[in-house]
């Protein structure tokens, strides 16, 4: 592996002295926990057979789950068996670690819940999790592990109301509540920005790392492809995440101890 030692001095001299630390994560974060990269909400759906003639897109979108519950829950079932058993990896826990030494924020596209299963403390999921789920007329919450999905959709244990996955399916907004607390830390400013394993097509991503860069913060950007951000980055590190972050680590940690 060749790196880019100019890049990784320059990122990890901004670490050293930074105190607030933006991290926006993308699939490539979960690659390495055996997740496929994906496109669009909850993902792991670029090699999925679709038996009824629909684009993806349509079956997960917020009018076909109105009109027929059953079939999105289908596939979005599909998606939590692809998930099932995968585990936070290595780039995730030292995120977690880096909590300690930092003011870190992590935002995630993720649905798969792994930023917080390591431990970190600070993380907005833009896109909701798999893992949490709750009833369309009650309110109740409920687990995806309450229910078997060999029967679906699932149905409110209280009042026999439809069940839902708290993700954001497409047509709807984000959730509200994440996304303010996204602009909240926005406006309080950061010293790095990193946008790990995403491809920043969508605009509440890709346009806080332009304007990051242009407050004065460092903005790198951590994905062996190319992407939208790529020629709007101070630093681009051409590496799989837990590769650059475990890279990056070992540069901070050689500078703290010199």
């Amino acid at each position: 592996m060749r790196l880019d030692d100019h890049a990784f001095d320059t990122t990890a001299a901004a670490l050293a002295s930074a105190r607030r630390v933006l991290v926006l994560t993308g699939a490539g974060m979960s690659a390495a926990s055996g997740l496929p990269t994906y496109r669009g909400i909850g993902g792991l759906y670029n090699d999925m057979v679709i038996d009824e003639g629909m684009p993806i897109e349509e079956i997960l979108h917020a009018y076909t789950f109105a009109r027929d519950p059953a079939l999105t829950w289908k596939y979005i079932a599909q998606i939590e068996r692809a998930c099932r058993g995968g585990k936070p990896n290595a780039g995730h826990y030292l995120l977690a670690r880096w909590d300690d030494r930092f003011e870190l924020r992590v935002v995630t596209q993720n649905v798969d819940g792994f930023h917080r299963e390591a431990g970190s403390r600070h993380v907005i999921e833009l896109h909701g999790t798999l893992a949490d789920l709750s009833c369309c007329a009650c309110g109740r919450a409920y687990s995806l592990h309450d229910f078997d999905l060999a029967h679906l959709p699932p149905r409110c244990k209280d009042c026999d109301g439809l069940v839902r996955p708290d993700v954001v399916l497409f047509g709807e907004m984000l959730p509200a509540r994440a996304v303010a607390r996204y602009e909240h830390e926005l406006e309080q400013g950061f010293d790095v920005v990193l946008a790990i394993g995403t491809t920043a097509g969508f605009p509440y991503i890709h346009t806080p790392v332009i304007e990051a860069r242009r407050r004065g913060a460092l903005t790198v950007e951590i994905n062996p492809d190319e992407t939208l951000l790529t020629a709007e980055v101070d630093v681009r590190l051409a590496l799989d995440a837990c590769g650059a972050l475990e890279f990056l680590d070992q540069r901070l940690e050689k500078r703290q101890r010199t």
